[in-house]
């Protein structure tokens, strides 16, 4: 993967969250990923609370709120999945808006949509100010096992290049007056995909050989030697710490 390829998330920038080493980001977003899970769901207050440092991380590295909340559409289907829990999930029933509603469900529904947002919103603020090639290098400096790594890092590179030639074949099918326009044109589609996963193969034994011809025996050189100094890892460390001193708050007051 080139240095200048970047993936539909990230958003260039110069600013400190940018600049700070992958492994660091990845282990501050787990990190508070994990308090916020452990979180109390009763304690609304730290939720907000949550939401404010995610605000202020966003501020620091100059991702704006817009770019941020298109990027949430992704848990659209989680949100759909919580706004049937009261329906569904026994136990008191109290009315809501007119309506008759569990209160475990109600709980349950508030607990999918306040951590699977503010999770996901972690999520995007680091796949915003982090490219691909450098969260690889920051799992590979996190002893992800190596094998994972490259799996991960040949997907990446060649998910264009798959995405493209599936484009090359759905044009050559135009050309020809080809529309999939019902059920029987399904077979035809399914013919695509199997020439497509054909030719995906046969491309990849023919990348395989040509590595090991240059000397590939199973693991990447490693080139750029990612380090972080102290001052970097408190700087990363800071969100999850306060997120932590939130939770434990929740579990107290």
């Amino acid at each position: 993967m080139g240095a200048g390829h970047a993936h539909t998330l990230y958003r260039h920038g110069h600013s400190p969250v940018h600049r700070l080493p992958p492994h660091c980001k990845l282990v501050a977003v787990l990190g508070f990923v994990v308090v916020v899970v452990s979180t109390p769901r009763e304690a609304l207050w730290a939720f907000a609370l949550y939401a404010a440092l995610l605000a202020a991380v966003a501020a620091v590295a100059r991702v704006p709120a817009g770019f941020l909340l298109k990027r949430l559409v992704i848990e659209v289907p989680f949100v759909a999945f919580a706004l049937l829990m009261p329906f569904v999930v026994p136990g008191e029933q109290t009315e809501l808006l007119g309506l008759t509603v569990s209160v475990p469900g109600l709980w349950g529904a508030w607990n999918v949509l306040a951590k699977g947002t503010l999770g996901v919103a972690a999520s995007v603020l680091l796949a915003s100010t982090t490219e691909l090639r450098s969260l690889l290098l920051g799992l590979q400096r996190l002893r992800l096992p190596p094998l994972l790594v490259q799996i991960a890092s040949f997907m990446l590179r060649y998910g264009d290049v798959i995405t493209d030639e599936l484009r090359r074949m759905s044009i050559a099918r135009r050309s020809r007056g080809f529309e999939a326009r019902g059920v029987r044109h399904w077979g035809v589609l399914a013919k695509t995909a199997g020439a497509l996963f054909i030719r995906s193969y046969e491309r990849g034994e023919r990348v395989h050989l040509a590595m090991v011809s240059r000397g590939y025996t199973g693991t990447m050189p490693v080139i750029d030697e990612v380090t972080a100094s102290r001052a970097q890892w408190a700087y990363a460390c800071a969100l999850p710490v306060l997120a932590l001193g939130v939770c434990l708050l929740g579990w107290t007051v």
